[in-house]
Parts: C-alpha cells; sequence; structure tokens
C-alpha cells in the first residue's frame, strides 16, 4: 500500500491534495490521513495548508524548501487564477513587485487572506460571468493558469484596489502589447460600466485607439477608487478625475 502511495504522490508532481489523492486510491480517508501524516513527520511532504502538500526533493530539507508562489497559489482555492497586480508583474507591465499573491476564483473561502511560506496571498472572489480570458503556463513543470493579457488589465480597471491603482492600469495600456480587440471585448463581457470609463479615460489620455461603446449614464464614479477623493469631473466618461496631474502626466 505505502508503494503505491508514494508511486502515486510522485505521479502529482511537486503538489498535491488530498482529495484528489483519495479519489485516485482505494484507501479509506482516516488511513491515508495516518500514512501522510507519517511522511510529513520524515520529511518526505509538507503540508501547506489543510489538505494541501507539496513534495520534499531528495537532498532539501524540510522547512527550507518550497515552490514558487504561483505553484502554492494554485493549490489554494479551485478554479482559480493567477490575477490583478499579480499578473501585471507577471507580464512586465509594471515594474512594482507586488507582496501579494492575487487569485481569482469563483469559489467561496473562508479565510481570502493567507500566508504560507513567508509568502502572503489574497483569494478575490468574482462572478461567473466575470471569471474568463484564463490561459496556461508552466513553471517549475507545473501547469499555472493566469488570467491574459487583455483580462488582466480589465480586472485591474475594474478592482484597482487590487493592482496598485490605475496607474499601474496605465502603465499597462501604455505598453500597447495587447490585442486591442480583444481589450475592447473583455471590457464589454465583464459588464460593469466602471471599466468602459476608465478604460475610455485612459485610452483618451494616452492617444489609444480603442472602439468602445459610448456611456449611457448620469452617475460620475471615480476614476481611481484607491486614492484621495476629489470633485474634477469628465463628462466624456462620467468619472471623477482624482489622480494627480503629475502622476499621470509621467506616463505621457
Amino acid at each position: 500500500m505505502r508503494i503505491a502511495l508514494l508511486d502515486e504522490i510522485a505521479r502529482r508532481g511537486k503538489a498535491f491534495t488530498f482529495d484528489d489523492l483519495a479519489r485516485s486510491l482505494n484507501i479509506e480517508r482516516n488511513v491515508l490521513a495516518v500514512i501522510l501524516w507519517r511522511l510529513e513527520k520524515r520529511g518526505w511532504i509538507e503540508r501547506i495548508e489543510k489538505g494541501k502538500y507539496i513534495i520534499i526533493p531528495l537532498g532539501a530539507e524540510k522547512g527550507k524548501f518550497t515552490l514558487n508562489e504561483f505553484v502554492i497559489g494554485s493549490l489554494i482555492v479551485k478554479p482559480y487564477a493567477i490575477a490583478y497586480w499579480s499578473a501585471l508583474h507577471h507580464y512586465g507591465f509594471t515594474e512594482q513587485i507586488p507582496s501579494t499573491v492575487f487569485i481569482e476564483t469563483t469559489s467561496r473561502r473562508k479565510e481570502q487572506i493567507t500566508e504560507i511560506f513567508g509568502v502572503r496571498y489574497q483569494v478575490v472572489r468574482v462572478k461567473e460571468s466575470k471569471f474568463f480570458g484564463i490561459r496556461k503556463l508552466w513553471i517549475d513543470e507545473e501547469e499555472v493558469r493566469i488570467t491574459d493579457k487583455e483580462k488582466t488589465i480589465i480586472d485591474c480597471l475594474d478592482k484597482p484596489q487590487h493592482c496598485g491603482g490605475i496607474v499601474e492600469v496605465a502603465k499597462a495600456l501604455k505598453t500597447q502589447d495587447y490585442d486591442r480587440k480583444k481589450l475592447a471585448e473583455y471590457g464589454v463581457s465583464l459588464g460593469n460600466s466602471g471599466v468602459i470609463r476608465r478604460l475610455g479615460y485612459l485610452c483618451d489620455f494616452l492617444d489609444i485607439d480603442l472602439d468602445l461603446p459610448e456611456i449611457n449614464t448620469r452617475n460620475y464614479l471615480y476614476l481611481d477608487p484607491t486614492m484621495p477623493h476629489k470633485v474634477e469631473r469628465v463628462a466624456k466618461w462620467r468619472l471623477i478625475k482624482n489622480l494627480d496631474d503629475k502622476a499621470l502626466g509621467e506616463l505621457e
């Protein structure tokens, strides 16, 4: 039984969950829990959260070995996608290194913020309709899901508090390293007029030609909800410009 279990764990790659392992083996859950506890005591595996483990390679010391933070993030919740500021940095859209790994999901999780091996992870729950634009990448031979470039920008316009603010989104837009048509389509698909308004204003500011629908609302919202409130209004996009001119001016 132990050999079969070790073989199955080895096939999992660098990480696995208790539930996945239990489903693939004909073994009682309480027995499996005891075996995994013993393997952890011997330093062969390490639990990162309840029911989630990483495999300690030969020659590595338990307590001093870890995996790439995106790989660990992929274990925290299902379904998932590395997103927001973490994805912005991955694509080179921002030079700012986020101190938190942001994970987008449609699932409920009791603890939205957790710390594993000294790294802070934040889970952001979104509606099913907002969970799209996800691609796969390989890190250390492990498959990881991440929002694509266009969805990353749109997500950050939707929730600027998870990306360091609108200036970081403007930096991404300025690179023009994305598909404009897809960006506009994603903006409409998200179903948040605030995204269209912020995107439209920034594209006007950066002189980027993007085909966006007209704004049909009398209500105003803040360009950057993470910044102090001001009263300068931009009628075309129904926005309250509450960013310092100098902050945006540096992007011109």
